[in-house]
């Protein structure tokens, strides 16, 4: 029978382990799609740790919010989707019960997209998510345009390498934010206008550089916590400031009163069909474009899921882990 990842108790990345379940089957409206590869996210972590702010039934929870495949059978009702059609899933809202660290999951039709062409496997795995959360975050919600001033925090991660190919595809200009100022050419490699890194400059005094003085349009944060503040505090008046990530678990002050804050959720996108169909047009033509890339960091198999967490949890990846499902 097909192998599933589940988790009995809340904990680190050996409480995670391997059952054998009945092949799913599709209820109306739905797919199944047979997983070749998913990928981690922090949420997953979150999940498996009982740190996750929705709540988690035990036992024989499961992880995965993101992962590519072939639809392998389709329910009633699901048109225009034959089998044997490579897709992305775009939304697992009930990840604890259907997500994607399997062989097979079921899911609503509409939470597919067809993978790209221009993608493998791995890069198919680790896409949606940060390009997607990236994307609702700076255009849907900021309404990022050309000439827009953005400051990505945590740039180095799968997001923010996604939030700097994204403004630079508008025309914006993206200034990377990073704790280590080992990190500058690979960050201006992605895309980013300029580096500013924590280790070596002045934030405040880095951002006037780089902005003559005006400050910056657009925060995108993905850190939160105590800096979050400060990070308010580069913006010009009237700008927006974006909380779209949690890698730092302290309490967030309130931001700067000059900006218009937002905590951004991307299932409010994701779960949208007509937003999901601008994500996915845009992708698509900057993948064909080749001015968009996700960023795989390794690639491991289902058994090796505990390791995976461990690499992620210790912040040693650049980019997305992957785990491929033979």
């Amino acid at each position: 029978m097909p192998r599933v990842i589940v988790f009995d108790e809340f904990g680190g990345p050996d409480v995670m382990h391997v059952v054998d379940e009945p092949v799913p089957t599709p209820a109306s409206g739905e797919v199944r799609v047979r997983i070749e590869a998913f990928a981690v996210n922090p949420l997953d972590l979150m999940m498996r740790s009982g740190t996750s702010p929705a709540p988690i039934s035990l036992p024989h929870a499961r992880l995965g919010i993101e992962a590519t495949g072939i639809v392998d059978a389709v329910g009633p009702e699901v048109t225009g989707l034959p089998t044997g059609t490579p897709v992305i899933l775009t939304a697992v809202a009930d990840a604890v019960t259907r997500g994607t660290y399997a062989e097979y999951t079921t899911l609503p039709a509409s939470h597919v997209i067809s993978r790209p062409t221009e993608l493998d496997v791995a890069e198919a795995a680790a896409i949606w998510v940060s390009f997607s959360t990236a994307y609702g975050a700076l255009v849907e919600t900021a309404a990022m345009s050309g000439g827009d001033r953005v400051l990505v925090n945590a740039a180095t991660g799968a997001v923010g390498r996604a939030a700097i190919q994204i403004a630079r595809e508008v025309g914006a200009v993206p200034i990377a934010l990073t704790r280590n100022s080992a990190n500058e050419d690979e960050l201006l490699d992605v895309g980013a206008a300029a580096v500013i890194a924590t280790d070596r400059d002045d934030l405040i005094e880095a951002v006037g550089h780089h902005t003559d003085g005006v400050g910056v349009d657009i925060i995108l944060d993905l850190v939160a916590g105590p800096g979050q503040r400060q990070l308010s505090e580069t913006a010009r008046d009237g700008a927006t400031l974006l909380a779209a990530g949690f890698l730092d678990s302290r309490p967030t002050p309130a931001p700067a009163s000059t900006v218009t804050f937002h905590q951004y959720k991307g299932f409010v996108h994701t779960l949208d069909p007509e937003v999901v169909g601008r994500m996915a047009a845009f992708l698509t033509a900057g993948l064909r474009r080749g001015a968009l890339r996700p960023t795989v960091d390794t690639v491991l198999t289902l058994d090796k899921v505990a390791d995976a967490h461990r690499r992620v949890e210790a912040g040693a990846h650049r980019g997305k882990v992957v785990l491929t499902v033979e």
